[in-house]
């Protein structure tokens, strides 16, 4: 019964964790809050994957939905073990969507944003493995959109911190769903008596 509120209470805590993904995902359309890059195209192809939306934000709903829509078990120990085979199959899911969303993340973050730079509009840091992000300095290669690069780290690390925390939710309900599932401990209560 407890491995039943503890997928409840696990679905809970997707639930924000998803919007925020969502909201961090639009945010990376808008850098600086303006429109404009947006209607000319001139933002990171990866931020097209829609990571933070799909995978992050709307494929999280399901198994958030369907923790938290777990009954009671009502006498039947086999019905909380097919309840937690289906949450099973959930975080399973989950698992895919938050990990879609960690890896599309930590790959636009090495490739760095699309900026007018003094050579255009390119990726200036495409080609550096991700060592800009240790070179403030460098930075400053991006002269439009302004801060493009604080904007999409920040965004980037917030999406990766949440896919992350997702992604150990799910796994925490695989293993709550299948120790339930196989263990089944109702089904081998017995009542022991004292007789005197």
């Amino acid at each position: 019964m407890c491995s039943i509120g503890f997928a409840r209470s696990l679905g809970f805590a997707l639930l924000p964790l998803a919007v925020c993904c969502i909201m961090a995902n639009i945010l990376l359309f808008f850098p600086g809050g303006e429109i404009q890059y947006v209607q000319q195209e001139r933002l990171s192809r990866l931020i097209w994957f829609m990571m933070g939306i799909g995978g992050g934000g709307v494929l999280m709903f399901l198994p958030a939905g369907v923790f938290i829509s777990l009954g009671k078990c009502t006498g039947c120990c086999w019905n909380e073990s097919f309840m937690m085979c289906g949450s099973v199959m959930a975080a399973l899911v989950g698992l895919a969507g938050s990990g879609y969303c960690f890896i599309i993340s930590a790959m636009a973050m090495l490739e760095g944003p699309q900026c007018f730079t003094a050579l255009g509009w390119s990726y200036p840091f495409a080609n550096e493995g991700g060592r800009y992000l240790m070179e403030k300095d460098t930075w400053s290669k991006c002269l439009q959109p302004v801060s493009v690069v604080e904007w999409n780290v920040t965004l980037m690390s917030i999406l990766l911190g949440l896919s992350g925390l997702e992604f150990i939710i799910c796994v925490l309900q695989v293993i709550n769903g299948l120790v339930t599932a196989v263990c089944r401990p109702c089904c081998y209560k017995q009542d022991y008596t004292l007789n005197a």
